[in-house]
């Protein structure tokens, strides 16, 4: 690993946050700051502050950093900044949803700028990330990290009902049974089957899951089935295959048949992160994102273990990637910033707030990920899953691709449907944003 001196320290970061000093659409007032436009929980924040501070003690280059209020909030001001001509220089944003800046070509190549580094270069971070940032043969953006989907556990409550931790190897019905026993009333007593069917009122739900295309993916790869006709050119989903259908079944009945996940009305009152940090919820289907969130927790302690398999092992790709805005005029101050958060001290910074699995191999295998003394003690789980994740098909209509099949998708596990009829929407509402979508 290359090392940098980094030259004295001069002033602090100025943070924007959403509706204090920023108009709508607007990313920033100070035009000699290298501004970075990201979005984040708030420990995400104090830990991207922390890169920010570190960042600035060895450089001349000051940053701004404008706080969106979540993804949907990011991208708009992105669109609306890109329109008026006043986008941020630098901007965080995971692969599913770059591509529609990608095939309006306003992101800016870093593959002279990569190759010309004396700090940092390609075969330093992991392929996996890096070619999901790859837009018709060149690398637009370069990945900060490299998470996968992991099964987030409260031990306290598995040693209280005498069950055994999730192991390093195991199946859907191994996590079904476990979700099962592990659901239970205020009197600590099991609950058997839904509130139709007269079960008693659930205090602990066994499992929480996201109602998502993004969940589903690596159990139907998992399963043998593909989500898509065609991953590079994809033009519908495939959900009414065999493998697929299969995989949706199995998650219908999470709500429908076992009632092991909380109802539409709990999770609009809790969402599954907030209802596991308070004690409601023995797993959690997440990426490594939730771990700077879980680390307040007092209450009880918990780990991760590996997503259970339908017989090979399969994974999905969360990974976010720093990009410079094509229309940047401080193209070189923001790349020493991107090529700074991608460094080994850049990357160690946020590290240690436990949000990211490092994209930068070498720090993603030391003391400073694997065994900082806080949890999860198990963070190898989220190493041993690089060889086998693979992302989602890179379309530039991703983003309401998601935003239609996570409304069928709710409607169908909470509300009741066929795994037919289920499988019929997530293709026919979906065919004509696939038809105008743009691939690299």
């Amino acid at each position: 690993m290359r090392a940098r001196r980094w030259g004295a320290a001069i002033g602090a970061a100025l943070v924007c946050a959403v509706g204090a000093g920023c108009g709508a659409g607007a990313v920033g007032d100070d035009g000699d700051a290298v501004r970075v436009l990201l979005f984040g929980e708030p420990e995400e924040l104090g830990a991207y502050r922390e890169l920010i501070d570190e960042f600035e003690a060895g450089s001349d280059t000051e940053v701004e950093l404008i706080e969106a209020s979540d993804r949907d909030d990011l991208i708009a001001r992105l669109s609306t900044s890109i329109a008026g001509g006043e986008p941020p220089d630098v901007f965080l944003l995971n692969y599913r949803y770059y591509g529609q800046f990608a095939a309006t070509g306003s992101i800016e190549p870093l593959d002279d700028r990569l190759a010309a580094s004396a700090e940092l270069s390609a075969d330093e971070l992991y392929p996996v990330a890096m070619d999901a940032f790859n837009w018709q043969g060149e690398q637009l953006c370069l990945p900060q990290n490299v998470s996968s989907l992991a099964v987030y556990y409260n031990r306290t409550l598995f040693e209280r009902y005498g069950v055994a931790e999730p192991p390093n190897e195991w199946t859907w019905n191994d996590l079904l049974q476990t979700a099962v026993t592990l659901t239970r009333d205020a009197n600590g007593n099991q609950v058997i089957g839904t509130e139709s069917d007269g079960a008693q009122v659930v205090d602990v739900y066994g499992l929480g899951i996201e109602a998502s295309v993004i969940r589903l993916a690596p159990l139907v790869w998992s399963n043998g089935g593909e989500i898509v006709d065609d991953s590079e050119q994809p033009t519908r989903f495939t959900f009414d295959q065999p493998e697929a259908r299969a995989v949706l079944r199995d998650f219908l009945d999470l709500r429908l048949a076992y009632g092991v996940v909380p109802t539409d009305a709990e999770i609009e009152a809790e969402d599954d992160e907030t209802r596991f940090a308070n004690g409601g919820l023995a797993m959690l289907l997440s990426s490594r994102r939730a771990t700077t969130t879980f680390r307040s927790i007092t209450d009880f302690d918990w780990d991760v273990a590996p997503l259970p398999t339908y017989g090979r092992e399969a994974g999905i790709l969360h990974s976010d990637a720093y990009c410079i805005t094509s229309q940047s005029v401080q193209q070189d101050e923001a790349w020493e910033f991107v090529e700074f958060a991608l460094s080994e001290t850049g990357q160690r910074a946020l590290v240690e707030t436990g949000r990211t699995v490092p994209s930068n191999i070498e720090v993603s295998r030391s003391d400073a990920f694997l065994d900082s003394g806080l949890p999860p003690s198990r963070s190898q789980v989220f190493l041993d899953s690089i060889d086998v994740v693979r992302p989602v098909p890179t379309i530039s209509t991703w983003p309401e691709i998601e935003d239609v099949t996570t409304s069928i998708l709710e409607d169908a596990l909470y509300k009741g449907m066929t795994v037919d009829e289920t499988a019929r929407l997530l293709d026919q509402e979906t065919r004509e944003l696939f038809a105008r979508g743009e691939t690299p």
